[in-house]
Order: C-alpha cells, then structure tokens, then sequence
C-alpha cells in the first residue's frame, strides 16, 4: 500500500516518547514493504535535521518537513477564548504547511494517510479535497482527558479554571473531528474505551506503542537495586507536576529510610528550579542525556509518579524492555496489561511509594519483577505484531 504519514513533529531525533512511536510505527511500516512517504512538521521545540538522518532512512521515508511557528500568540489566544476555537490545536495550522500537504496529495495518490495526532488534524479539509485515501486518526493522547485531569489535580482557583476551559475547548474538537476521520488507533484500551463513551462510531483500534525486543538487550541484574531513576521530557506538564510531587512527598520519606539509594532524574527542557535540587539529599538531576537508553540501563528502579497523564508511557515500555523494575502510579501504568506486584510495582501516595520500594529491595521480588517485565514485552508489545494489526485495519478501510 501507498501510506503518507502526516506527522506533528519529526520522527527523528526521538527525544520523547511521541517521537519514538512515530518513527517505530515508520521503521515497521517499511519493513513490511509498504511504500510509505513521511511529511513533518517542525518547531522551534522540535527542529528537522534531514541532513543528520541515516541517508537510507531519508530515501525510503522521503520524509520533508515544514517549520510552524507554534509559540505562543496573545492575541490569537485571546481571540480563540472568545471563540470556539482550540488554539492549542489551531496554532499547528500553517498555510506553508498546507500547500506543502497540497503539493504533496496532487503528486501522488495515497491508499491511506495517517494523521498522527490532533495536531494535523486542521488539515483534513485539505486531504479531503485532494485525496481519495482512508484518513486514519492515531491518537497519541486523549487531549482534553490529560488537561482535564490536570485541573482536577491544581488547588489554584485562576489555574484551575483555566485548564478547564481549555479543556473543554479541545473536547469539543476532538468530538468534531471523530466525525471527519474514517477509523481511529488508540494509544490504549483506556483511550479505546473513553473513545467509545464520546459516542464514536468509526472502527476503532487499540495500538500501543511498539519495540523490537532484540533492540534492548538486558543486562544481568544486580543483587541489590540502589539506583532509583526517572527519564522524561520536562516540557510536559504532567511530568513536571508528577516529580515535584515526588520531589516533595515522596522522596525524603524513601531516603530517610533507604539512605543508601540514589535517585537521577533526566530529561529535556528541565525546568532551572529543579536543576537546583541536586543538593537535596540523595539526588542528582542531569537534564538532557544524550544516550536514554545508556541512561536507562545504569538505572534499577525506573519511579514514575504520574497524576494527570493519558494515554501510554512509552518510556515505561522501554524500561521494561530493558528489564527493569517499575514503580508507577495507575495512572502512568494506564496502557500496559500487567498484574500488579507480579509485571510492576502501582504506588498512589507516599505510604505506597515506601512501601513499594520496600517490597523491591528483597532481591526475589527484584529479580522476579524484572524477568516478568521483559516477558510481557515480548508478548503484548511487539512491533511487528502490532504494525501488521495496523495494516490489516488500513486494507479493510481501503476495502470499502
């Protein structure tokens, strides 16, 4: 099949988790021998480099992408509050964008093309206009889920009332647009099922994010894990809201107890009021790592203390290919079929945390809830598997 794939922000470099799934979803795509054509947008926040990809990958991709200035515009803000507009979504629309996809539809004719995100979802008149081709909706996150439970988690009244209606604003896009699409992947069963309760019609999909096991190999475990560690991008609310929580509730407890572990945070864009954190007691804060997969395998303890996140933690699926043990909240395990205490460790509060941590200081329950991680992996999220469910969903759309 023919199959473009629309994407918000490029593939490569993949520096977060929605980066990583778009380019395993590509990689999986062409080695099934589909005739794939890759168009990006790029922002200041997330900038193409062509020239730094594999020059085979830029010859089976034919990727090109297109800049969008997606910084924050007070004026059109203000305008789309007294509107019905989400400009959290419209501010990705760009007529230089939309002649490029113009350009692109009127050279070749696609089977399906594969929006990635509610974020090039302004474009779908366009594809409609010019196209023929299946649009098939991948959902990343259920927008308006993740920002509605961002204002339930803030005790600040402006904040809160704000994330509301910003909320509520992307709600009302995402209802409209499932109108517009001809089928929809989710993220997660989560998502499949709150999809369903928006009343959606369209074949509906579950997709999770997908790794080749053989691309990370697991180092021998050590008797006693001391490493505790989180890795995520630090320009995302959820992630910021999450470690500041454990920062300040969780972590002194856990330390206070364990004064032998360490924990090392990482991720991109972090924030300079945690940079300063490094003289708390037990913690370092690196930022951007180069290598995250270097990172993740000095790491035993992957800790992620997500309150107000949606859809699936792809850096949870990367750590539990490694073979590492996890500590996650429900809510960052939302996406993942586990059994608790057996696949990863669910903490919600800081009791929990403590003793959750103490449960995998016993080297049996380390060593039993790694080996179990990477079983599961193997089972329910490889790449292949789940490509091909993809394609079978996208050949019965062409079908109709």
């Amino acid at each position: 099949m023919k199959i473009l794939q629309f994407c918000h922000k490029p593939p490569l470099p993949a520096t977060d988790g929605g980066c990583l799934a778009m380019h395993t979803l590509t990689s999986g795509l062409i080695e099934m021998g589909h005739n794939l054509r890759v168009l990006t947008l790029y922002t200041d926040k997330h900038p193409f480099h062509a020239e730094k990809m594999h020059p085979d990958y830029v010859r089976k991709t034919r990727i090109e992408g297109v800049y969008v200035d997606t910084r924050v515009n007070l004026i059109d803000a203000f305008s789309s509050f007294m509107t019905s507009d989400s400009y959290n979504v419209s501010r990705f629309f760009s007529p230089d964008v939309d002649r490029k996809l113009t350009e692109v539809l009127s050279e070749e004719t696609f089977d399906a093309i594969l929006l990635e995100s509610l974020f090039v979802t302004p474009y779908i008149n366009t594809i409609r206009r010019l196209s023929r081709g299946k649009i098939i909706f991948r959902s990343h996150n259920l927008e308006y889920f993740i920002w509605s439970r961002l204002a339930g988690s803030t005790s600040n009244i402006a904040r809160k009332t704000y994330l509301s209606y910003l909320a509520g604003k992307l709600k009302e896009h995402e209802i409209k647009i499932l109108n517009e699409v001809d089928a929809i992947v989710a993220i997660s069963a989560e998502d499949t099922q709150r999809y369903k309760r928006l009343g959606v019609k369209q074949p509906l999909l579950t997709l999770p994010f997908g790794v080749n096991p053989d691309n990370y190999p697991v180092e021998p475990t050590p008797p006693k894990p001391t490493r505790l560690f989180h890795l995520g991008s630090m320009d995302w609310s959820p992630n910021v809201e999450g470690i500041v929580w454990f920062l300040q509730d969780i972590w002194p407890g856990i330390h206070a107890k364990h004064p032998q572990l360490q924990l090392h945070l990482a991720g991109r864009q972090m924030p300079d009021y945690l940079l300063e954190v490094n003289n708390q007691p037990g913690v370092t804060v690196m930022g951007e790592v180069e290598d995250a997969t270097a990172f993740m395998k000095k790491g035993d303890i992957m800790v992620v203390p997500l309150l107000s996140a949606g859809g699936i933690r792809v850096k949870i699926i990367e750590g539990m290919a490694l073979g590492k043990a996890i500590i996650s909240t429900s809510i960052g395990a939302e996406g993942i079929p586990y059994t608790r205490n057996q696949d990863l460790v669910i903490a919600s509060n800081a009791r929990q945390f403590s003793e959750g941590i103490d449960f995998l200081l016993d080297a049996d329950n380390y060593a039993m809830i790694c080996a179990n991680a990477r079983q599961l992996i193997k089972r329910e999220f490889d790449n292949r598997t789940l490509v091909a469910l993809l394609v079978d969903l996208i050949e019965k759309q062409v079908a109709k």
